[in-house]
Protein backbone atom coordinates (compact mmCIF):
# COMPACT_ATOMS: atom_id res chain seq x y z
CA UNK A 1 0.00 0.00 0.00
CA UNK A 2 2.55 2.37 1.13
CA UNK A 3 4.59 1.40 -2.30
CA UNK A 4 1.41 2.74 -4.70
CA UNK A 5 0.77 5.84 -2.78
CA UNK A 6 4.64 7.01 -3.33
CA UNK A 7 3.96 6.09 -6.86
CA UNK A 8 0.97 8.06 -7.17
CA UNK A 9 2.44 10.98 -5.43
CA UNK A 10 5.59 10.68 -7.92
CA UNK A 11 3.44 10.83 -10.63
CA UNK A 12 0.85 13.40 -9.59
CA UNK A 13 4.81 15.87 -8.60
CA UNK A 14 5.48 15.18 -12.26
CA UNK A 15 2.12 15.59 -14.30
CA UNK A 16 2.08 19.27 -11.95
CA UNK A 17 5.92 19.88 -12.96
CA UNK A 18 5.59 19.43 -16.66
CA UNK A 19 3.34 21.25 -18.03
CA UNK A 20 4.70 24.71 -16.33
CA UNK A 21 7.87 23.42 -18.03
CA UNK A 22 6.07 22.76 -21.22
CA UNK A 23 4.83 26.54 -21.14
CA UNK A 24 7.85 27.96 -20.72
CA UNK A 25 9.90 26.25 -23.36
CA UNK A 26 7.03 27.19 -25.67
CA UNK A 27 7.20 31.01 -24.83
CA UNK A 28 10.97 30.83 -25.42
CA UNK A 29 10.67 28.75 -29.01
CA UNK A 30 7.94 31.70 -29.67
CA UNK A 31 10.34 34.22 -28.98
CA UNK A 32 13.35 33.04 -31.01
CA UNK A 33 11.10 32.09 -33.95
CA UNK A 34 9.91 36.33 -33.39
CA UNK A 35 13.38 36.91 -33.33
CA UNK A 36 14.87 35.20 -36.13
CA UNK A 37 11.54 36.36 -38.63
CA UNK A 38 12.59 39.97 -37.40
CA UNK A 39 16.20 39.27 -38.50
CA UNK A 40 15.20 38.26 -41.78
CA UNK A 41 13.00 41.34 -42.55
CA UNK A 42 15.96 43.70 -41.37
CA UNK A 43 18.27 41.34 -43.49
CA UNK A 44 16.96 41.94 -46.41
CA UNK A 45 15.88 45.49 -46.00
CA UNK A 46 19.60 45.89 -45.78
CA UNK A 47 20.61 43.93 -48.75
CA UNK A 48 18.33 45.91 -51.11
CA UNK A 49 19.90 49.04 -49.70
CA UNK A 50 23.22 47.53 -50.48
CA UNK A 51 22.48 46.87 -53.71
CA UNK A 52 21.37 50.30 -54.23
CA UNK A 53 25.00 51.55 -53.48
CA UNK A 54 28.27 50.97 -54.68
CA UNK A 55 29.07 47.90 -53.45
CA UNK A 56 29.11 44.50 -55.36
CA UNK A 57 26.11 41.74 -55.29
CA UNK A 58 28.42 39.62 -53.23
CA UNK A 59 29.17 41.81 -50.74
CA UNK A 60 25.33 42.11 -50.48
CA UNK A 61 25.35 38.51 -50.19
CA UNK A 62 27.61 37.77 -47.63
CA UNK A 63 26.31 40.71 -45.49
CA UNK A 64 23.10 39.34 -46.02
CA UNK A 65 24.21 35.85 -44.30
CA UNK A 66 26.01 37.20 -41.69
CA UNK A 67 22.98 39.28 -40.73
CA UNK A 68 20.94 35.97 -40.32
CA UNK A 69 23.13 33.73 -39.22
CA UNK A 70 23.69 36.47 -35.86
CA UNK A 71 19.87 35.95 -35.83
CA UNK A 72 20.02 32.15 -35.45
CA UNK A 73 22.52 32.39 -32.80
CA UNK A 74 20.45 35.41 -31.12
CA UNK A 75 17.30 32.83 -31.36
CA UNK A 76 19.99 29.84 -30.24
CA UNK A 77 20.69 31.90 -26.85
CA UNK A 78 16.94 32.58 -25.98
CA UNK A 79 16.23 28.85 -26.65
CA UNK A 80 18.75 27.20 -24.64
Amino acid sequence: MKKSAMMLLAVCSLTAVLPAQATQQAGQRRDARDVRQDTRQDSRDAKQECRQGVVGNADCRQDHRENKQSGRDAARDIKY
